[in-house]
């Protein structure tokens, strides 16, 4: 029988949140570091891998490439948050790079969970990323964590990558966060907004299909959220109210008093970008948070306009 986790149990609505100590593969990036900030906001311990030579006492070396990692830190962390792995949104997707993208995670998410089932006292909750792109393109349907899955180059990834966080010890709790376009200072939104800048800001394909949005803040909040859930297995992390791709970026034009009117059509994405433009442009997925509001998680940006608007603040 593996070893029990040590407990990590929601707080009641009065009472506040016992500090926690959370592992963070990923730390440095841009979710992983709003992750950190919200979580040493609240009293909480998070000890960084790092894939260098560590240079703050925090920070500790790992190799997910040839599974190296210290397994002693599984039995000092409450939680992990893996938020490891390759940028969707570096193009093109060559043919090496898309290994590159679906090795990354495995790599990285496996050397987690072996590390985990080596613990004496594993940890109490394991959340991995994933990505609504499991989805596929699914135009006209309103998708849930139930949802059939797609068959494309991405949804394989995915479908991979969740199945490897789910071989983390049957006593602690896993969650895979299904997140969409995250809108913060980097990120997919980067080149959106540059392009906005730019003034060559318009619509992509038919500019009706539907891009899951979230807040950088929201994706963190929600993340810090769910450690303390009930909740296990896929969870989607996607903004309460649906936009499509033409309301986001006119609303980053609009932010930006930058014009909107220099259209791409859908055959000069497929022809440029390939499964990449195909896959992260124009798919159509109109993706639920019910189950994530059902939980009781509270939504600071409500809409896109709401998250553009703040991201550019920032």
């Amino acid at each position: 029988m593996p070893p029990p986790a040590r407990s990590l149990q929601p707080s009641g609505p009065l009472e506040p949140t016992p500090a926690v100590t959370v592992l963070v593969a990923g730390a440095s990036g841009m979710i992983g570091s709003e992750v950190r900030r919200q979580l040493e906001a609240q009293g909480h311990t998070v000890l960084r891998l790092v894939r260098r030579t560590p240079q703050a006492v925090d920070e500790f070396e790992w190799d997910p490439r040839v599974r190296i990692i210290d397994t002693a830190l599984m039995d000092r962390a409450d939680a992990v948050v893996n938020l490891s792995g390759a940028s969707l949104s570096r193009l093109p997707w060559t043919p090496r790079y898309k290994r590159t993208i679906l090795e990354s995670r495995l790599q990285a998410t496996s050397t987690l969970t072996d590390a985990m089932r080596m613990a004496a006292r594993p940890p109490a909750v394991f959340v991995s990323a994933s990505a609504v792109g499991i989805y596929g393109n699914q135009p006209g349907q309103s998708l849930t964590e139930d949802s059939p899955v797609g068959s494309d180059y991405l949804s394989g990834v995915v479908r991979r990558w969740e199945s490897a966080a789910a071989h983390s010890p049957d006593s602690t709790r896993t969650l895979m966060v299904r997140t969409g376009l995250v809108v913060g200072h980097g990120g997919a939104l980067r080149p959106l907004r540059l392009l906005a800048r730019l003034g060559l800001s318009g619509r992509i394909g038919t500019g009706a299909q539907h891009w899951p949005w979230i807040s950088l803040h929201d994706e963190a909040a929600a993340i810090v959220h769910l450690l303390t859930s009930e909740l296990s297995g896929p969870v989607n992390l996607v903004g309460p109210t649906p936009a499509t791709a033409e309301r986001l970026l006119r609303s980053l034009a609009a932010a930006l008093h930058r014009p909107y009117g220099f259209p791409l059509p859908a055959r000069v994405v497929e022809i440029t970008l390939g499964d990449a433009g195909r896959q992260l442009l124009l798919a159509d997925q109109n993706v639920s948070a019910a189950t994530l509001t059902g939980d009781g998680f509270e939504f600071r940006h409500q809409t896109v306009d709401q998250a553009v608007a703040w991201s550019l603040a920032r």
